[in-house]
Formats: structure tokens, C-alpha cells, sequence
């Protein structure tokens, strides 16, 4: 981001307009603690590769608790990527996590086909 102050002005003149905003992968990138505390968002996405193996992998876990934990003090909601079984969703329900997405909840479609898919 070449400009972390313009980004933050832009983001709270949008919002004021009604839009909302997510931190995608977050988990994934060095700076993403200081987007985080700097820029506006509503929404945390939690980078899929640690959400996808949350109910195995005690490392993952840690860090998809920990991020849920931030989400929760910034009052921004959190969001997991790639959930793919029952099992996961669990976990993440058990840890706190606000919202999923995932094959286990509809594999990806048209835009047309929205109320069709998944079912």
C-alpha cells in the first residue's frame, strides 16, 4: 500500500457513505497487524490456510484463536476462509470465529445462480 494515511482517509469517506470494508488473508502478510490497527475495516477474513486445518493442527488453532481474540477487542468481525467440513466449522464455532466461508457451506457460482447453489 503505497500510502497508508490516504488509504485510511478514503476507507472513512466510503464508510460514511455506507460502505463496509474487510482485511482479507489476515495472518498472511507482516504489515497486516498495522492495517489492522490503522484501517477502518468491519471485517476480518482469516487466511484459509490456518482456518482450513483448525481442528488438527494446535499451531493453526492457536493463531486462528489469537486472531478472533484481536477481532473480538476491535470489535471487527471475524470471517474464516476455506471451511471446508462439519469438523472445521466446529472449532471455529467453539473459538469464537463470527462468520464461515467454504465449500462446506456452497461451492462457489454464478451470480445468476445465487439462490440455486448449494442446494
Amino acid at each position: 500500500m503505497a500510502s497508508l494515511a490516504k488509504a485510511t482517509f478514503f476507507m472513512r469517506e466510503l464508510k460514511a457513505r455506507g460502505c463496509r470494508f474487510s482485511l482479507d488473508d489476515f495472518g498472511s502478510g507482516v504489515s497486516s497487524f498495522l492495517y489492522l490497527k490503522t484501517l477502518p475495516v468491519d471485517f476480518l477474513k482469516i487466511d484459509g490456510h490456518f482456518a482450513q486445518h483448525v481442528a488438527h493442527d494446535a499451531v493453526d488453532r492457536s493463531m486462528v484463536e489469537a486472531i478472533a481474540k484481536i477481532g473480538s477487542a476491535m470489535e471487527v468481525a471475524t470471517i474464516a476462509e476455506k471451511v471446508e467440513n462439519a469438523e472445521v466449522l466446529q472449532v471455529l464455532k467453539q473459538i469464537g470465529v463470527d462468520y464461515i466461508q467454504g465449500f462446506h457451506l456452497a461451492e462457489p457460482c454464478a451470480i445468476d445462480e445465487v439462490f440455486s447453489c448449494g442446494t
